[in-house]
């Protein structure tokens, strides 16, 4: 299974243990539009209060492009405060697992 089939499966099932799983231990979480980053723990908690809120809806999500080295995705997001955003994701894989994310995030009305 491909590393995005995995994630996506996570996303579907609201499963952050599963998205987790795909996070190399030296993973970086690099957000340009905050400028700010994030490491594995801190990516985990988030994803945990992301999954357990029925307010956070991943909407249209959709691989762009992977092979063995990186992994593209697009996907419309809301989030618990009422915001969406369209997000595109470019994500360095390495031994099988996501190491590196670098996100662009654009608000979009609902």
């Amino acid at each position: 299974m491909s590393v995005y089939d995995q994630w996506s499966r996570g996303v579907q099932e609201r499963n952050a243990d599963a998205l987790i799983a795909c996070l190399h231990t030296n993973y970086r979480f690099v957000r340009h539009q905050s400028g700010t980053e994030m490491n594995r723990d801190q990516m985990a908690e988030m994803l945990r209060g992301f999954m357990s809120s029925d307010r956070v809806v991943v909407n249209n999500q959709r691989c762009l492009y992977e092979n063995q080295e990186i992994m593209v995705e697009h996907t419309v997001m809301d989030f618990a405060d009422g915001t969406r955003e369209a997000v595109l994701s470019f994500n360095r894989l390495q031994d099988g697992l996501i190491i590196l994310t670098e996100s662009g995030a654009t608000p979009i009305e609902r």
